[in-house]
């Protein structure tokens, strides 16, 4: 069994690895101590790579509360599709109620997506977290030139580790392109988000997000009326590097 005694060296030693490689080597670290994170969009692929690997593989996705219709039913296609639970994880309704309740529905629109998400995505995935030894991620460096070029294949997780408690992310698809994620959707005939279809690209709640022309990145179709440099929710906060 490989260890963790250098994840860095681990990593460096895995970063030209397939996907599924990545995956092995997170189940022979982990084993059912590895979650599956599905966002509802085209990281479907890493959850079927990861059944193939292991028909009792462990998947949890969060639900804000604000997402599309699409986006639900396509979450119950994959847990029918592959015949798994998916673990729903949900806003704390102590802390979500009186967001609402003092600044309505849309507060992001005037002060930024970061309260709402970090009611909303946040604190349910550091619930969760909290709980597990490892996950895994379909974070794609191509996503976001600015936030997630540097995507290693694996991390410590600083954003979720406790001091006495240390946490380990996998992000297998790293160096897939959205043409690569693409193909083995088609290909295998993997089940996606009917939303692709109507020009949704990066899916998120139905309020930030947005389809994109020709020629857009992808991110530009979540937060648009932010700048292009804070467009992340929190989840890889790690991702972000400040820059003096």
């Amino acid at each position: 069994m490989t260890d963790l005694t250098d994840v860095t060296a681990l990593a460096e030693r895995y970063a030209d690895k397939s996907p599924q490689d990545i995956l092995k080597l997170a189940f022979d670290l982990f084993g059912d101590d590895l979650w599956i994170s599905f966002s509802g969009a085209e990281d479907v692929v890493l959850v079927d790579m990861a059944w193939k690997l292991n028909k009792g593989v462990k998947v949890f996705t969060l639900d804000t509360g604000r997402l599309h219709g699409e986006t639900y039913r396509f979450i119950e296609q994959v847990r029918e599709h592959y015949g798994i639970p998916i673990d729903i994880l949900t806003p704390d309704p102590a802390r979500l109620e009186p967001m609402v309740r003092e600044k309505g529905l849309f507060s992001f629109y005037r002060d930024g997506h970061g309260e709402c998400c970090g009611i909303r995505k946040i604190e349910p995935l550091r619930r969760k977290l909290s709980t597990v030894k490892a996950w895994a991620t379909g974070q794609r460096r191509d996503q976001s030139p600015g936030t997630r070029s540097q995507v290693a294949v694996l991390e410590q997780d600083t954003t979720f580790s406790a001091p006495d408690r240390p946490l380990y992310k996998f992000n297998p698809l790293a160096q897939m392109t959205s043409e690569e994620v693409w193909g083995y959707i088609r290909m295998l005939e993997v089940p996606y988000n009917s939303l692709h279809e109507r020009g949704f690209v990066s899916i998120g709640c139905e309020p930030c997000t947005r389809p994109v022309l020709p020629n857009q990145h992808e991110r530009e179709g979540r937060w648009w009326w932010e700048e292009a440099t804070h467009k992340e929710c929190g989840l890889h906060a790690g991702n972000l590097i400040v820059k003096a």
